[in-house]
């Protein structure tokens, strides 16, 4: 069974702490999960903080072959083409100049270290990041040298503060320039203004003519709550994965399991009955 064009929905996944585990993981029963869904003709699409290099990897092991792959939080958008050496082909970048975001941010965080993500993806980095943060393809730079190209985020990382404390100190910045959410640990990331994975997402579902009442989104972190907001407003829903942070928790509409337990899995098993509960009121 296949549902026609006018009963299709969007189904937009997060990648980290939602499809994979901390170290990568993906459990063969969401995967499997992800692939029903998609052969009964509804749109997957992954939206995801990483670069669309370090995740185009992920659609391919859920067997996504075609389709959009929203990156770099809603920044930059690829067309899945894993046929193309890289995997992908570019069709939006929306970048800006990071002088005076990294100037504040430096003078005020004078400890923490800083990267930027450039228009191909590649990561410029002036101090040391955990393992595998920024992925593959990554390069050490002066940090002078950090503000001379445009670019379509700044990643900040302060080990040393606790969340909280950095989470206010960020807010006393006051960064009305450009849009930008806070990770579980000290961790920053900063996009263009009014750049969210809910902007990029909105277009991919205006361009496929998705119902707004037809959306399912699933997210583990502060950068998921745009594309919650999103999916209410327009009538859809919103899981939260279990692990999260209740301020995450809040946001959603429901909360499903936690990555380890298969919460994405959980949700998409239960998808006729979300289109039964809908279609009956």
């Amino acid at each position: 069974m296949t549902f026609s064009e006018e009963h299709r929905w969007l189904i937009c996944l997060d990648i980290d702490g939602t499809l994979v585990h901390d170290d990568g993981y993906l459990s063969p029963r969401v995967a499997a999960e992800v692939q029903r869904v998609q052969d009964l003709g509804h749109l997957v699409v992954v939206a995801t903080g990483r670069s669309a290099i370090n995740a185009i990897g992920v659609t391919k092991e859920l067997g996504l072959a075609s389709g959009k792959l929203i990156s770099s939080n809603g920044a930059v958008t690829v067309r899945i083409d894993h046929d193309h050496p890289r995997g992908y082909v570019q069709e939006e970048v929306i970048t800006f100049d990071p002088t005076e975001v990294l100037t504040q941010l430096i003078s005020s965080l004078p400890h923490a270290h800083f990267a930027v993500e450039d228009a191909d993806g590649v990561y410029h980095f002036h101090k040391e990041f955990p393992a595998d943060a920024l992925g593959d393809v990554n390069h050490e730079t002066p940090l002078e040298e950090l503000m001379h190209r445009p670019v379509s985020r700044i990643v900040v990382l302060s080990p040393e503060q606790e969340t909280e404390d950095f989470v206010d100190t960020v807010a006393t910045l006051g960064l009305q320039s450009v849009s930008y959410a806070i990770g579980y640990s000290a961790w920053l990331d900063i996009a263009p203004l009014g750049v969210t994975k809910a902007s990029a997402l909105e277009v991919v579902r205006a361009h496929n003519n998705i119902s707004p009442n037809q959306i399912i989104t699933i997210g583990d972190g502060r950068n998921d709550i745009s594309m919650f907001e999103w999916a209410i407003a327009g009538g859809g829903l919103a899981f939260a994965m279990g692990q999260g942070p209740e301020e995450v928790h809040a946001a959603a509409s429901f909360v499903t399991d936690a990555v380890e337990d298969d919460g994405v899995a959980t949700v998409l098993a239960g998808f006729e009955g979300i289109l039964f509960t809908r279609t009956a009121s």
